[in-house]
């Protein structure tokens, strides 16, 4: 169906015959001696003959420029698109510990936010229909984005998220609370959490316990992913030796956490652990929505001023013709 979204628009058509009513050009009274001019006897009998195409073509030029300023625009037919789907808040740790390079991808060893994030937007393209929301954390805890159906919006975000942007330590009880927040005021919501995060809780307002009140009270359902290998191989002084880079995770917080929500805990020591929280969350029941329709529009302001563009060019040439020269 073809309209235009701005009709009101038209309503400036009649602006040049106003303006040609009420401010007539002024004409100034001289004295200067007027001299002939062979203009006219040269042009004068071709001029008389397309004068007549003048006041048309401008009328016609300035109603396709009011038509493109209207905005005309087709409508296709109404398409029924999904109205049930998750909301799912992502936390993100961006403390300084996980700028470890401990985890292995593709071959290659990269810190541990560098794998969250190949890990996460793989995550996210798969949540199509589902509303997702970002929340990056450190020494305090920050929205980042709303819950969104906008899936590329949170992927670029989070990869534009750098270590140290909100701090050094880690505040998980803020993180949880803001999610919290959040999803207090939503009640047609599965309320998930998916909580990434390599250490214990170092910094913040609220201490996770009083947070996980908070998300018990509100029926949120918290997903603990606790990032990190478990060992490692460094060459010291003495040769080659193991250590643990995950010995500052609290993992017997992150267990309480799911377990009183109703979640699960995960350890992810590399991307293919990852895979089931895919899993699990995509058992979980959506959430049904209100029914919407969406109809197709393609835009079409540019056919009348192309139209208005063509007349111009006419009407100054037209205005200015090369068999007439001044004298």
């Amino acid at each position: 169906m073809f309209e235009f979204a701005w009709p009101w628009m038209f309503c400036l058509l009649p602006l040049p015959a106003i303006i040609w009513k009420w401010f007539p050009a002024v004409r100034k009274n001289s004295s200067a001696i007027r001299l002939p001019s062979t203009y006219g006897l040269v042009s004068g009998s071709q001029s008389s003959g397309k004068r007549w195409l003048l006041l048309p073509l401008m009328s016609l030029c300035w109603i396709m420029l009011v038509a493109a300023v209207a905005k005309p625009q087709w409508l296709g037919e109404p398409l029924a698109i999904r109205a049930e789907g998750r909301e799912i808040m992502l936390a993100v740790d961006l403390s300084g510990s996980m700028e470890i390079a401990d985890m292995q991808l593709e071959g290659r060893s990269v810190n541990r936010l560098t794998m969250v994030k190949h890990v996460l937007s793989d995550f996210i393209e798969r949540r199509e229909g589902d509303r997702l929301g970002l929340i990056l954390f450190a020494d305090t805890a920050y929205l980042q984005t709303p819950m969104t159906y906008d899936r590329n919006t949170v992927k670029q975000m989070l990869n534009e998220s750098v270590l140290g942007l909100v701090g050094e330590r880690t505040a998980i009880g803020d993180a949880i609370a803001l999610s919290v927040k959040r999803f207090r005021d939503d009640e047609k919501s599965n309320r998930v959490l998916v909580l990434l995060t390599d250490g214990q809780n170092t910094a913040g307002n609220l201490p996770p316990e009083q947070a996980l009140e908070l998300a018990q009270a509100y029926d949120v359902t918290i997903y603990p992913i606790a990032v990190g290998a478990e060992e490692v191989v460094v060459d010291s002084f003495f040769g080659q030796r193991r250590v643990n880079p995950s010995r500052d995770l609290d993992v017997p917080l992150m267990q309480s956490i799911a377990k009183q929500t109703g979640g699960k805990y995960f350890r992810a020591r590399s991307t293919n652990e990852l895979e089931e929280i895919y899993q699990r969350l995509d058992k979980l029941e959506p959430i049904a929505g209100d029914p919407q329709q969406l109809r197709p529009r393609v835009s079409l302001f540019y056919w009348p001023l192309v139209i208005s563009f063509l007349l111009f060019i006419a009407l100054a040439m037209l205005h200015y013709r090369p068999w007439g020269r001044r004298s």
